[in-house]
């Protein structure tokens, strides 16, 4: 399994609200290839599935951003989730 906490510190990082980054960017930031279903659009779906573990998504929603694969199939859409101010 890919450590995704480097992912995860690189959003943390992030003064933009929605940047894109290509498989090959992301792949230098974990420090290994991703796997062969980070090319399915489904596995960056950031609210799918959210009973099943999944560390790309955990990594993400835990800096603040939710993820999508962008329709090249070589890239990926970070966008800084909103906060809820009403509490």
């Amino acid at each position: 399994m890919n450590d995704y906490h480097a992912l995860r510190d690189y959003l943390m990082r992030q003064k933009q609200d929605e940047f894109v980054l290509s498989f090959e960017q992301i792949e230098e930031i974990i420090g290994a290839a991703l796997p062969r279903a980070a090319h399915r659009a489904s596995w960056w779906d950031s609210l799918r599935s959210p009973d099943i573990q999944m560390p790309q998504r955990e990594a993400c929603l835990a800096a603040g951003f939710v993820a999508m694969r962008m329709p090249d199939g070589q890239s990926v859409r970070f966008r800084k989730q909103k906060s809820d101010r009403r509490r």
